[in-house]
C-alpha cells in the first residue's frame, strides 16, 4: 500500500481463489471508497479513486476514477407479492 492512501471503512481485498493467494497493489495517494471489494490480482494506480461500493476486478490507471456497481432498480410491489406467495406455501 502506497503512502497516504486512504482505505474506506468496510473495504476488503479478495485475494484467495480457493487455490492460491493473489496480490493487490494500492498506489500512493489512492482513495478507496467505503464498502469496496478489490478482487486480486489487481493494481490501483497512484492517486486513483474507487467509488464507494464498487467491486474492482481490473487494474485502475494512475489518477483515474473507477466505479463498478449495478444500477439501483425498484420493482414495485415485489415484497408484498413475495410475502403472499410464501404464506400460501405454509397452508
Amino acid at each position: 500500500m502506497g503512502a497516504e492512501a486512504n482505505i474506506g471503512a468496510g473495504t476488503i481485498t479478495c485475494n484467495y481463489d480457493g487455490y492460491a493467494k493473489h496480490k493487490t497493489v494500492i498506489g500512493k495517494g489512492a482513495f478507496i471508497g467505503s464498502n469496496s471489494a478489490l478482487v486480486a490480482p489487481v493494481t490501483i494506480g497512484d492517486g486513483a479513486y474507487v467509488g464507494s461500493g464498487s467491486v474492482i476486478t481490473k487494474d485502475i490507471d494512475k489518477d483515474d476514477l473507477a466505479v463498478a456497481r449495478g444500477k439501483q432498480t425498484a420493482i414495485k410491489g415485489w415484497a408484498a407479492r413475495f410475502r403472499k406467495s410464501q404464506a400460501a406455501k405454509k397452508k
